[in-house]
């Protein structure tokens, strides 16, 4: 729902706001340097213009919807609005949003939420929202149609003002983005991606804390299960569409013989000994890449192997830290938000690990027992993996 004549889309950020003017410019450029590539991706006409505060995407009234849900998708984007710009006087401003009212307000509860950028303009925010609601109510008495009721607490519909000193806009809805911070604006980290449900989620949730992610794919071989790569890769290619600026190519790394042996030869510790064979192998490939962290799906005691006292078993194989940004989240939470990201159609089959875990599962891990049972040379091997792994380039 927009202001008849909404021809820009108005971007607001969160965390960037808490950061020195140096730091917040900065971030700013890479937020605008993203929204371009989005919308050029997306085949979305506009011109993103990096306005302090709040960046601003010029496009035209048919365009300004695709615009917005383009915008709604940028790492670092709190929220945005299809906006109309007028002129930053109360007059200007009034005419729009009668007009916005006669469009749009068919009954029911009405607000006007109004705002000033710059403290030094000639009137206040409560000016605002108090002269433009007059002017919808006698707008809309003079329609005659129905009687308007104001309801500042609880409207139904709200009619939404910013007002700086240069221009004004008027919107009457803002839409949810995914907040964090701009993405590139933090070191790249390696995400092992497995083609489960957890993985890309955290991914994302990565991606939206501003760093961009290596993804690693390793190959289990006999235990990998029906289509198993090709869902780890559909996934990599639904989270590149929030990165099209952004190289998301696959390391692809062969590990089927030592998921095997491992199979084959333990029984404690089993998927204990896979995890830090996984670990290794993103450490490798983080070294080669340049990535200062391993970002996985883990979450604690979803799993009987991700117990903390495993986790404390396991993140010692890698100096690097591992990040686990579901750590703390119900599944439900997770499959939501695979949902909400698109990945969740294109995970739902049962992974691997499912086939390699064993009857009776370890929760309560000691390091010094695992390395005792697991084969001597896995970190060996697990660095040998990542020196054959191939790149597999994914598209946007």
């Amino acid at each position: 729902m927009h202001p008849p004549g909404a021809d820009t889309v108005l971007l607001r950020h969160g965390d960037v706001n808490t950061k020195s003017n140096t730091v917040k410019r900065y971030m700013e450029g890479i937020l605008v340097e993203n929204l371009e590539a989005l919308l050029d991706d997306r085949e979305v006409p506009g011109d993103v213009e990096q306005r302090w505060n709040r960046p601003l995407i010029h496009t035209t009234e048919d365009d300004v919807e695709a615009a917005l849900q383009t915008a709604t998708d940028a790492f670092g984007v709190v929220s945005a609005s299809a906006c109309r710009r007028v002129e930053p006087e109360p007059e200007a401003i009034y005419e729009v949003l009668v007009e916005a009212a006669r469009e749009h307000y068919d009954g029911g509860t009405f607000a006007v939420d109004a705002r000033r950028a710059e403290k030094d303009l000639p009137f206040t925010s409560e000016d605002i929202a108090r002269g433009g609601g007059t002017a919808i109510w006698e707008a809309v008495e003079e329609h005659g149609t129905f009687d308007p009721e104001v309801d500042l607490d609880d409207p139904d519909i709200t009619f939404g003002v910013e007002v700086h000193d240069d221009v004004a806009f008027v919107y009457l809805e803002s839409v949810d983005g995914p907040g964090g911070l701009p993405l590139g604006s933090q070191a790249p980290m390696v995400a092992l991606v497995s083609g489960g449900i957890d993985s890309p989620v955290a991914a994302y949730e990565i991606m939206k804390r501003g760093s961009r992610v290596i993804p690693v794919y390793v190959d289990l071989g006999d235990y990998g299960g029906p289509d198993h790569e090709a869902r780890a890769m559909e996934t990599v290619a639904t989270l590149s569409q929030y990165a099209p600026n952004f190289d998301t190519s696959v390391y692809r790394v062969p590990g089927g013989e030592t998921v095997a042996l491992l199979a084959e030869t333990m029984e404690e510790g089993r998927m204990l000994s896979l995890r830090r064979f996984f670990y290794r192998i993103a450490e490798q490939i983080a070294e080669h890449t340049n990535a200062s962290g391993i970002v996985t799906g883990e979450a604690i005691g979803q799993k009987s192997s991700q117990t903390g006292q495993n986790f404390a078993a396991t993140s010692r194989v890698t100096d690097l830290p591992i990040h686990r940004p579901l750590l703390t989240w119900d599944k439900q939470d997770i499959v939501a938000r695979a949902r909400e990201i698109g990945t969740y159609d294109d995970s739902t089959i049962n992974a691997g690990c499912n086939r390699i875990a064993p009857d009776r599962a370890e929760t309560n891990a000691q390091l010094e027992r695992l390395l005792d049972v697991e084969p001597d040379d896995l970190l060996e091997r697990a660095e040998v993996a990542a020196r054959e792994a191939t790149l597999i380039e994914i598209g946007g």
